[in-house]
């Protein structure tokens, strides 16, 4: 989100779950076709199922956001150790994802809203276990400023539109996010602007258009090969 914190409000998409809206940006953090479908197709079958091979899974997420593609990532995991670790410049309030009912949409199992407002509440800049299989790292800071020597298998690059943050889909975010993955990671994203795949060939990566979620025709996969 650029330049400050903005009033969001709580919307209904297409498939019955939530998602959050901004008035000022005219702008929603997901699809209004469908937030839980999006989020599936796009980051679980796109991303995360491609890597159920391996015993300890590290993600990266660009946008913790509602914590919608953090509890999808809890609720697929099999017997996998996931380690998540998400940043976010402007985390919801507590009145916000309060309001969210993704676990009650996602499964009838009333643990998974407990997991969910877990991974709201836990402390920042540190892991946290979630489960005895899952640790969650949340930052409070920009993709433009954040570092680290930690490396990933995947990335959920889940930040607002390039024509609301067009900071973030630069060839220089892309050589970070390419620096970031280990050999043969993947990096999923919603996007499939040419401008966008092009800035991602730059620094290397083998893209991939695949088709998008319900309402949108592609998304893209890069592979550091």
């Amino acid at each position: 989100m650029a330049g400050k914190a903005l009033k969001r409000e709580i919307i209904k998409t297409k498939d019955g779950s939530q998602t959050l809206f901004i008035p000022e940006l005219n702008e929603q953090y997901h699809s209004v076709n469908g937030a839980v479908q999006e989020s599936e197709h796009v980051f679980i079958n796109a991303g995360f199922n491609q890597l159920k091979h391996l015993e300890h899974l590290r993600i990266f997420e660009v946008g913790f956001g509602t914590g919608l593609n953090a509890i999808l990532s809890y609720f697929h995991k099999q017997n996998q150790k996931i380690s998540y670790h998400s940043i976010e410049k402007y985390p919801l309030k507590q009145e916000e994802y309060n309001l969210l009912d993704f676990p009650e949409f996602i499964s009838k199992n009333n643990d998974l809203n407990e997991v969910f407002l877990l991974m709201h509440l836990c402390q920042w800049d540190k892991y946290e276990n979630i489960s005895s299989k899952f640790e969650l790292k949340k930052e409070e800071i920009s993709l433009i400023e954040f570092l680290t020597t930690q490396s990933y298998h995947l990335i959920y690059f889940d930040a607002f539109a390039p024509e609301i943050q067009p900071n973030l889909w630069t060839v220089e975010v892309f050589q970070k996010m390419y620096d970031l993955l280990e050999q043969d990671g993947i990096l999923v994203t919603y996007c499939a602007k040419g401008q966008v795949r092009r800035n991602m060939l730059e620094v290397g990566f083998n893209v991939e258009r695949i088709p998008g979620p319900p309402g949108k025709r592609q998304m893209m996969r890069a592979i550091k090969s």
